[in-house]
């Protein structure tokens, strides 16, 4: 075939073509020992559109991953991408925004097939359509070393859902993170996601937010959850899962070992379902992060959580941020984390409170029992000029200063904190060893600026992104407070 001839659907004779597979559902790959054009059974959606299968296969397999992306762009009638031309070799892809369309995403499936480096595919925002997601799960029945993709703002819906949710119920990929956010997905996609993620455990990652689920989404999520032993973090944000769905997603989430990360946010749930999620929390042992900010949930809401928080051995990370909550609400929480003395909570955000001075002595005891614990407010009313100036002075200069002192590195004190030695430190160990040291006077929002400082990232602070020469870099002073 002249790849300058226009695309033409193919047909061979019987006699002219071979098998590739025996299998209808194995489709759209090419046998370098094989290199006869190839025909296979097709499901009835399926078109050349979304076959990845190329005629001059020994040609393809005999060339570099550059020529046959620019062959699969002229066997598609498409522009090749130049950035993707550039970084085909790296483990990460961002094509975000490019304009792919269905053509275009087929010319990048192809290349993938065989493809050995990218780990991680950014495809948001291309257009890609129904064509296209056929294109991608063809590539990754057959590509075993992509691990996370991003198809999300291609308004997919729900023949979207369907093919994806078939190619997960019989996953046989790498691909363990999935985000699909802004995709018009409805409650019978939801029905379609929970059926194969009863039985799919190989997805650790999902990304639902900024969908349309409702009530009826929330109960097929629950059940999904209850079956579930793989899910490791799901984002629901920015969806309808009102009462009843938030308290059908609850009855499934208390029955669930695996997940570590919920995001709620954004649901208007209210304090019926903030209500379930303090059930879920009094028996639930593996979440570590939670996230209701801007659900509607009061003080009485919040006094059904605190409950579940003075059992809960797991959560980390309580994010309240938004919610119509009061002082009063405040302090009932940090009170549920002082009463449980096996509680692992590290960082609890109700950044639009505004406490007063007497909250703030409460929390001064309640971090003296938990020293790992930091908690984001809004301000603190009638805050003394005398305790403002102690709160600003940076952390960076005090710990510079004592180690010229000393005569040793930065370096050296921070990994002095850590038992093992090491230059990475968990956030909430490095903020209770800092707050329990007694080398360098710090308190726990100086602490918060340094974590700041030192890189927040997947939880952990690096201690050689600031501190391998020998004096700390400040260039910003670190002006510090609550």
């Amino acid at each position: 075939m002249d790849n300058d001839d226009p695309l033409e659907p193919e047909t061979k004779d019987e006699s002219d073509t071979v098998s590739a597979r025996q299998s209808s559902d194995e489709t759209l790959y090419c046998e370098a020992e094989a290199p006869m054009a190839v025909e296979k059974e097709k499901p009835a959606r399926e078109s050349s559109e979304t076959d990845l299968e190329i005629e001059d296969t020994e040609k393809f397999f005999t060339t570099g991953q550059r020529e046959l992306y620019l062959e699969a762009c002229k066997l598609v009638g498409v522009v090749p991408v130049s950035y993707f031309i550039r970084n085909m070799e790296e483990s990460y892809v961002n094509l975000n925004h490019h304009g792919l369309g269905p053509r275009g995403t087929k010319a990048i499936a192809i290349a993938l097939v065989s493809n050995t480096t990218v780990v991680t595919l950014e495809l948001a925002d291309n257009c890609i359509t129904e064509e296209g997601i056929l294109s991608l799960v063809e590539m990754l029945q057959e590509n075993y070393y992509l691990q996370e993709m991003n198809i999300s703002d291609n308004d997919l819906g729900l023949e979207g859902a369907r093919i994806l949710s078939e190619f997960l119920q019989n996953n046989t990929s790498s691909l363990f993170s999935l985000q699909l956010s802004g995709n018009n997905f409805k409650e019978e996609s939801a029905e379609l996601f929970c059926q194969a993620l009863s039985t799919n455990y190989r997805i650790k990652s999902l990304d639902l937010s900024h969908n349309q689920f409702s009530d009826k989404a929330g109960e097929y999520l629950g059940q999904m959850l209850a079956l579930n032993v793989g899910l490791q973090s799901l984002d629901l944000s920015w969806n309808h899962l009102y009462i009843q769905g938030a308290v059908a997603l609850c009855s499934g989430l208390r029955a669930n070992v695996s997940l570590k990360k919920l995001d709620l946010s954004m649901n208007s749930f209210g304090n019926e379902g903030a209500a379930a999620l303090g059930e879920v929390l009094r028996l639930n042992n593996s979440l570590a992060y939670l996230d209701l900010s801007s659900n509607n949930i009061s003080n009485e809401g919040l006094s059904k959580i605190s409950k579940g928080l003075e059992l809960n051995e797991s959560l980390k990370v309580l994010k309240l941020y938004l919610n119509p909550l009061s002082m009063d609400g405040a302090v009932l929480l940090i009170l549920s984390i002082k009463r449980n003395p096996k509680s692992k909570m590290e960082d609890i955000d109700i950044s639009n409170v505004l406490v007063s001075e007497q909250f703030v002595k409460i929390l001064d005891g309640v971090c003296a029992v938990h020293p790992q614990l930091d908690v984001m407010y809004k301000a603190v009313q009638g805050l003394s000029n005398k305790k403002n100036l102690f709160t600003s002075m940076s952390p960076v200069k005090l710990i510079q200063s004592y180690a010229d002192q000393h005569k040793i590195s930065v370096l050296d004190f921070f990994r002095s904190l850590n038992p093992s030695g090491e230059t990475t430190m968990p956030v909430g160990e490095f903020r209770k060893a800092m707050i329990q040291q007694n080398k360098v006077p710090v308190n726990r929002y100086q602490v918060r600026e340094l974590i700041k400082k030192l890189g927040e990232k997947t939880d952990m602070v690096d201690f050689r992104t600031h501190s391998s020469s020998p004096r700390l870099q400040d260039p910003a002073g670190l002006q510090v407070g609550p």
